[in-house]
């Protein structure tokens, strides 16, 4: 069973249709623009209903003798609108909402959830991971994930949106689970299976805009504002008249994904396009319900943010001036990775490129933090490196990276195989929170495309005309994908048979390999910015640290460069050990023609540290003595 949501409010009033055991379903809706409103029940005894209208806009009614399934619309001033808190759209976005049984024989009975520090994202996009492309269809991996070594799956939006393909930040009906993926029951039974394997469940929520297509909201209500205009349209009113309400009804989303369907962690997207000048920000709010709801259900539940801003108060707790969020993505030592194994520079790249950004990229967690960036034309970024850096979520490709490029390309399509494993070991040994994207593990050579299935076709064909544009002055070969042809979506589709095989199953095992070491050694398992020493050799262009923590000692030699680096490395006195070799012979899709380097050795650090790194390489060590730092 469910707990209460925790808003101060009567169980009557929550929104949506509440369905009682005993058959009588509470309807609540704000629907302030409109005088009349009434309940339109279909099916076998169709039945229109006037709700009760208060003076803060809402109206109620309380039904008898309502099942699950029943469907429903509101009755706007005569106008038929789905339930813009609807729990299920089984005809998608523009038809009937559906009462939904809000209980569940869950099998997750005192699951508390992952520590923060513990957990390794594996992103996914529900209908391109599987052929099926459902909920269902994810659990039979579940097991190889665990086996991979990853502690959480990470949603892309599940909201329902147009249509049956997807991103889901075109989301319009946003209390309801995709249909075409296996509606609420589905989601439920992903959840379920991912916490009964010790898995947690992190979703991606969007509360900075809605879909062009099925978004009603404007009718019921003040929910946007022309005041501000994001990226996508007009920006949701989290500051003006009736802001509480707009707050309310994203906030008691949140509370929904936690309460009913036991998600650990939500991820706001684009939280930088929340325009709030309120003295008592909406993020402010959505945190204290969200935090106040985990302590209610006895479980850790977390809010991480996307943000490009670089600013350190999302992080800070609201009584030293922040949001009070949990963590957040930091794109900088993506783009500063991305940047070196590339060699790519255009759009934001354009700002990254600099051998010497990677040190503080990995040392602090941002590159910016108040410097000049050049493709942004102004002083970036307000970050301060006392900030944990378990609060920090890095990768080296997530959908935003691949799917963001015209032909969706992976790393591993614009990047050696040797390059894919050094910067997999920047990410996974560093000391902050690892993201993995579908398919990574074991260089999934399928594209993450940019795909849509909107209904209504002028707008379907304004999308496929805006990707074109977007793409035309940036010099890549070949036509634009069509986002509205279902072949798109086909050839985003994972082809998980590849993990098997050849070099597809040595990189899946070398990922496995990290992320156990990770795991196991004290020095990598602690996330402690203090407890480590970071040098940057830019003619070499090798990185280096040294991490620790109590006697437990790890330090690594990054090469970057094309040819062999000889260098002296500062590791501390005392015996170290090879740990990963990423140019063993074990790791080698195919013998070398020839040795360029001799293989790494154990060091005694008495007589040398002097060290020979093979090109695009690292190696691990363990061991060494505690010092003085």
């Amino acid at each position: 069973m469910i707990g209460p949501l925790t808003l101060d409010l009567p169980w009557e009033a929550e929104l949506g249709a509440v369905l009682g055991e005993d058959g009588t379903c509470r309807f609540c809706v704000w629907a302030p623009n409109a005088d009349l409103v009434d309940l339109h029940l279909l099916g076998g005894r169709e039945r229109v209903l006037p709700m009760a209208r208060g003076d803060d806009g809402y109206h109620r009614l309380a039904v008898e003798n309502v099942r699950p399934g029943m469907r429903y619309t509101y009755r706007l001033n005569g106008v038929e609108r789905p339930d813009p808190a609807s729990r299920s759209q089984p005809e998608g976005v523009h038809g009937p909402s559906q009462v939904v049984a809000r209980g569940y024989d869950w099998g997750d009975a005192g699951w508390p959830g992952v520590l923060l520090e513990d957990l390794i994202f594996y992103e996914l996009h529900v209908g391109a991971f599987t052929p099926e492309g459902t909920f269902d269809a994810v659990i039979p991996h579940l097991d190889d994930l665990v086996a991979l070594g990853v502690t959480a799956i990470e949603l892309m939006p599940i909201a329902q949106f147009p249509g049956e393909r997807n991103w889901g930040y075109d989301g319009a009906s946003l209390y309801a689970v995709q249909n075409s993926y296996g509606g609420p029951e589905g989601f439920k039974r992903l959840v379920d299976a991912c916490h009964t394997r010790g898995l947690a469940v992190v979703l991606d929520v969007v509360y900075n805009h809605l879909g062009p297509e099925g978004n009603y909201l404007r009718d019921f209500g003040p929910y946007f504002t022309d005041r501000y205009r994001t990226p996508w349209g007009d920006a949701l009113n989290f500051d003006g008249p009736h802001s509480d309400e707009v707050r309310r009804f994203f906030i008691e989303n949140a509370l929904m994904w936690v309460t009913e369907y036991h998600v650990d962690a939500l991820r706001l997207d684009a939280t930088h396009a929340y325009f709030d000048f309120r003295a008592s920000t909406f993020l402010e709010e959505l945190a204290a319900a969200v935090h106040r709801q985990a302590a209610l259900l006895n479980r850790r539940v977390y809010l991480i943010a996307e943000s490009d801003r670089s600013d350190d108060r999302l992080l800070r707790p609201p009584e030293l001036g922040g949001y009070g969020i949990d963590a957040q993505w930091s794109d900088d030592l993506h783009h500063a990775l991305h940047t070196l194994v590339t060699g790519e520079s255009f759009g934001y790249y354009e700002d990254f490129g600099d051998f010497s950004q990677l040190g503080p990229a990995l040392r602090d967690g941002f590159v910016y933090a108040g410097q000049y960036a050049p493709a942004r034309g102004h002083r970036h970024g307000s970050f301060h490196a006392d900030l944990p850096a378990g609060r920090f979520v890095v990768c080296t490709q997530n959908h935003d990276q691949v799917g963001n490029r015209m032909n969706g390309e992976r790393l591993g399509h614009v990047a050696s195989f040797e390059a894919q494993k050094l910067a997999a070991g920047v990410v996974l040994l560093s000391p902050y929170l690892p993201l993995l994207f579908m398919g990574e593990e074991y260089g999934e050579t399928a594209p993450f495309l940019f795909f849509t299935s909107f209904e209504d076709a002028a707008l379907g064909a304004a999308v496929t005309a805006g990707r074109r544009a977007e793409f035309a002055g940036h010099g890549w070969a070949g036509d634009v994908p069509d986002p509205q042809a279902r072949e798109t979506f086909e050839r985003s589709k994972l082809n998980h048979a590849l993990r098997v095989e050849g070099r597809h199953r040595l990189l899946f095992d070398f990922y496995t390999e990290l992320i156990w070491l990770r795991k196991t050694l004290p020095a990598l398992r602690r996330l402690d910015k203090r407890q480590m020493e970071v040098t940057t050799y830019e003619r070499e262009r090798v990185l280096y640290w040294h991490r620790w923590h109590g006697e437990s000692r790890a330090a690594a030699a990054f090469n970057f460069a094309e040819t062999p680096q000889t260098l002296t490395l500062p590791l501390p006195c005392g015996e170290w050990r090879v740990l990963l070799d990423s140019a063993d012979p074990r790791w080698q899709p195919e013998p070398a023609a020839a040795t360029v380097a001799a293989p790494a050795a154990d060091i005694d650090r008495e007589a040398s540290a002097r060290v020979t790194l093979p090109p695009v390489s690292f190696v691990l060590w363990g061991g060494g003595e505690h010092g003085t730092h």
